[in-house]
């Protein structure tokens, strides 16, 4: 006899998971279909979290090997455990799906291990790679695959040689050369790591600034910092090629942008960093007639609905920024309106963060989106330089920047570069969520010394003035 259940959720990331949780919190009976061995997703599994195992940890090699004196702490130059800091990395992920796997448990949500698709209204289909299949037969559906990692055309992708992050986050050695093809996010994440670790980094980026969607004033700013940490940049340029060579080595030949000379250079390692794209094969969509956009996503509309009754879509399958915490947000809300109820997701406020060092975190419209737009605001703008705590951390680089609407003095935006900016953005983003002033920031109290003090002293910029400059 087939399962019957009111919710199949095809995908275990953050969206597909927390769906799945609060569909069962509201009563359904809810399976998830992964086809991998563990539940979490690109995120938990090869994402967001191992990177972030590596990212804290290179810092520390980092801080240990060139900041400690200035503290006052002498000891002999670290030497690098790779195999250990990996181990660390790999005891992370095993945390967190071990704790998808609780959650699933503690809320009766029955797992499916293999491929899912669906076969018609109502079933899906799952497919293991051993054994004979099985159908689930569900009220609803919801697609939460993500995304896989975006190649350009003629590279090759081995993840050893020429890697996605995926590889990029299990290389055995440190690479003397590194290529990084694209400066967003997951490449000056990826990037700083290696970097840290001893590799000679260069980032080669088609567009002429860094980080695409961050505050130009920001990324410039940005970009001063990781030069001076030894990462080299190449911008208005492209890759148009890479030869793996007979002694392990790669040559890659790069073009300006606009047309030129090509140069040729060779590494050790080749990062390829230049986005994501939805992943959709092999769910049946062309069978039930769901439909996709011009870029592969699948097509919802304001409740996650396709247009296929019964089948909802979240998460990197659909519009939008391919974030977790937005995965998630949605994975609430759809849950919530298959119940009845009105989730509901407020995509001008979800803040973005790049783990760098410093941290870059950012909520809101950017200024350069105001000028655009042609809404008049006003800049509160305040730098760690003037803040004692960061002066006490040897953090001092970076600033806080917000923008208010000049009439009203709503906040609309805002930007800091600091360490542990990934923390602080979450008070400007709970302003905005209220709607709230930059004067309703400026009147709170922030405990002293504390770094988050600098954001109170940028919301008074946007009235009479800063207190400590």
């Amino acid at each position: 006899m087939a399962d019957t259940f009111d919710l199949t959720v095809i995908g275990s990331g953050p969206g597909g998971y927390v769906a799945a949780i609060r569909a069962a919190q509201l009563g359904m009976k809810v399976a998830v279909v992964e086809k991998w061995a563990t539940h979490g997703g690109t995120c938990l599994n090869i994402g967001c979290i191992p990177s972030k195992a590596l990212l804290h940890a290179s810092e520390l090699f980092e801080e240990a090997g060139h900041s400690f004196k200035g503290f006052g702490i002498d000891i002999p130059a670290p030497t690098l455990n790779l195999p250990q800091m990996m181990q660390h990395k790999d005891d992370t992920v095993t945390a967190n799906v071990s704790g998808v796997d609780f959650l699933f448990k503690k809320n009766k949500i029955t797992p499916f291990r293999g491929v899912g698709s669906i076969g018609g209204p109502g079933k899906v289909l799952v497919t293991p790679e051993k054994g004979p299949g099985q159908t689930i037969e569900t009220k609803n559906i919801i697609i939460a695959t993500g995304s896989v990692s975006a190649n350009l055309p003629g590279i090759e992708v081995d993840e050893e040689r020429v890697v996605t992050s995926t590889g990029a986050l299990k290389l055995k050695q440190v690479p003397k050369r590194l290529l990084v093809i694209g400066a967003g996010i997951i490449g000056l994440e990826l990037g700083s790591v290696w970097a840290r670790l001893g590799a000679k980094v260069t980032v080669v980026e088609f567009l002429d600034r860094i980080v695409p969607g961050l505050d130009s004033e920001a990324a410039r700013q940005l970009n001063r910092m990781l030069q001076k940490q030894g990462l080299e940049f190449k911008l208005g340029t492209k890759v148009k090629s890479i030869d793996k060579n007979d002694n392990g080595t790669i040559t890659a030949r790069l073009e300006p942008a606009a047309g030129g000379d090509m140069e040729l250079a060779e590494f050790d390692v080749a990062l390829v960093a230049v986005g994501r794209k939805p992943f959709t094969e092999g769910l049946g969509l062309d069978v039930v007639g769901v439909a996709l956009d011009e870029r592969g996503r699948v097509r919802t509309d304001g409740h996650y609905r396709t247009n296929v009754a019964g089948i909802y879509a979240i998460g990197d399958v659909i519009t939008g920024p391919m974030l977790a915490h937005k995965a998630e947000d949605e994975g609430i809300a759809v849950a919530e309106i298959i119940a009845g109820q009105a989730g509901h997701v407020n995509y001008g406020v979800i803040p973005s963060v790049l783990y760098t060092s410093p941290e870059v975190a950012w909520v809101g419209k950017s200024e350069d989106e105001l000028k655009a737009e042609g809404i008049e605001y006003k800049i509160g703008k305040f730098p760690f330089t003037a803040n004692g705590r960061a002066k006490a951390m040897l953090a001092t680089q970076g600033f806080v920047k917000i923008l208010a609407d000049v009439k009203t003095d709503r906040v609309l935006g805002g930007v800091i570069i600091s360490k542990s900016a990934g923390e602080m953005i979450h008070e400007i983003t709970v302003l905005m969520e209220f709607s709230g002033a930059a004067e309703d920031l400026a009147r709170t109290t922030h405990a002293h010394p504390t770094l988050s003090e600098a954001v109170r002293e940028a919301a008074l910029m946007c009235g009479d003035g800063a207190i400590h400059i």
